[in-house]
């Protein structure tokens, strides 16, 4: 008996909610405020790079301004250890042979986290990390041209490396 009521209640209160059929202009209505246009920050740039097991960056080659805010984020998606299988982004200076630094970051080791000379050939550079880790490093981009960038984990160079064009 209770829920025949109840049934009847609430087809009352529906039928109420009905009224005179007005032909009311309705005003659409924007949740969350009026629409504002995002302005791109010319001046920043976020961009993500990740190494695996394989020795392989999943990018080449990254394009950015001249005197741009640069925040680059190195992901190792691979599992090995870091001793093993470490990888950084390393940005060299125009005109740094790869081989040679690399030659100079193997010899230095682990605790100059294979970053030869106080990085003197070295724009920024990320630290060493292992499988499953990331970090960012932010710098400011040089001037225009096109300088390289690597994984100076020992042997790594010779795959792990890629353009950064500055325009």
């Amino acid at each position: 008996m209770t829920r025949i009521l109840m049934a009847f209640a609430l087809m009352g209160l529906l039928m109420s909610c009905g009224g005179d059929k007005k032909e009311d202009k309705k005003e659409k209505v924007t949740i969350g405020g009026a629409k504002t246009e995002k302005k791109k920050d010319d001046s920043k740039v976020n961009l993500a790079i990740s190494g695996n097991d394989l020795m392989q960056f999943d990018k080449k080659e990254f394009k950015v301004k001249a005197g741009q805010e640069v925040t680059l984020t190195l992901r190792h998606t691979g599992k090995i250890d870091i001793k093993v299988m470490g990888h950084n982004f390393v940005l060299l200076k125009q005109g740094t042979a790869i081989p040679a630094f690399s030659a100079s970051a193997a010899s230095v080791g682990q605790e100059s986290d294979w970053i030869p000379d106080g990085g003197k050939d070295v724009i920024a550079h990320t630290k060493m990390i292992g499988g499953g880790q990331s970090t960012t490093v932010t710098f400011t981009a040089p001037a225009a041209g096109t300088y390289d960038f690597i994984c100076s984990f020992p042997g790594h160079s010779g795959l792990m490396k890629g353009k950064f064009i500055v325009e």
